[in-house]
């Protein structure tokens, strides 16, 4: 069973929100001169705040935060934000993999960002909704 799409839009205000709430201010994640001078493609989100908007996906199918069992991803590609008032979206998708005895519902996530995977072994693991 697939469960619903939730699309995240991600903007370089979002990353220095997230820059001063983390104390992450590598220069990757708000600097073009300097993402494209360690190799690459522009400014980056951050990793983490990339597996939090996942994670909110989660917790909306499980219905509450608390409700989230396991979460765990491996990162595959950065999410490349460009400097305009749009800029990009992580799309979430998951499909129910199996559904437990005792009230466990495991699922496998899929995040994308302009049709590339963003995300590797996304998966997590919600007490059965309902």
């Amino acid at each position: 069973m697939e469960l619903p799409t939730k699309t995240f839009r991600v903007t370089r205000a979002d990353l220095v929100r997230y820059a001063g709430a983390s104390g992450d201010f590598n220069p990757i994640h708000w600097s073009d001169r300097i993402a494209t001078t360690v190799g690459l493609p522009g400014v980056i989100a951050h990793g983490m705040f990339t597996m939090a908007l996942v994670g909110r996906a989660v917790a909306e199918w499980a219905g509450a935060a608390d409700a989230v069992v396991d979460y765990g991803v491996r990162f595959t590609r950065p999410v490349v934000v460009p400097d305009d008032d749009e800029g990009t979206e992580i799309e979430v998708t998951a499909v129910v993999r199996e559904v437990t005895d005792i009230g466990l519902t495991r699922i496998d996530i899929t995040a994308t960002c302009r049709g590339e995977k963003v995300l590797s072994q996304a998966r997590a693991t919600i007490r059965t909704p309902g």
